[in-house]
């Protein structure tokens, strides 16, 4: 009964901040760049949740992100998939307890997105290289993930111990061997 209600609370909080990147942070950019808090649910869903938990809902995020704004189904979907991979590893080799540990793990998974984002859209949609330009997106999308990680971070990290708690258990030796 208690995953159903988290799988419930993180639906609805997908859709939340679907609704914020859509609506809220399109008035609030910097140099027409919009956070992609996509990458922090995911992140943290990995994080907290399981390895499957993670890449899973990175996939169905992605698929959706890709069928309502994408402009090629999959590129989303395989980015946010490996985040929500990658995170589950980064689960097993650094502290969640530590804020400068999260924010780090907020830049690295950024960078990794939308790098692989590039990437693919070049492959698949021919696109031109514009390597300042992207870079320039980069950077902006990372400090302005970063800010959002700073501030959410307590909030999303009593329910991150909530759903730890639930879907692993209180295993905290059997974690390091």
């Amino acid at each position: 009964m208690k995953k159903t209600v988290i799988n419930i609370i993180l639906i609805v909080t997908a859709i939340l901040i679907y609704f914020l990147q859509a609506n809220f942070f399109s008035w609030f950019n910097i140099a027409g760049i919009m956070p992609n808090l996509f990458v922090i649910l995911v992140l943290f869903i990995g994080l907290f949740g399981t390895k499957t938990m993670g890449a899973i809902y990175g996939l169905i995020m992605g698929l959706l992100l890709d069928f309502i704004i994408g402009t090629k189904v999959g590129v989303n979907c395989i980015g946010l998939g490996l985040i929500g991979f990658l995170s589950a590893v980064f689960d097993k080799n650094f502290s969640k307890d530590s804020r400068m540990t999260i924010m780090v793990m907020g830049i690295v998974a950024t960078a990794i997105f939308e790098v692989l984002v590039y990437v693919l859209n070049y492959f698949i949609l021919a696109t031109n290289v514009e390597l300042f330009h992207f870079i320039r997106i980069l950077i902006i999308e990372i400090i302005y993930n970063l800010i959002l990680t700073i501030i959410l971070y307590p909030i999303i990290q009593k329910f991150g111990y909530y759903i730890e708690n639930e879907y692993k258990g209180n295993k905290i030796l059997t974690r390091y061997f």
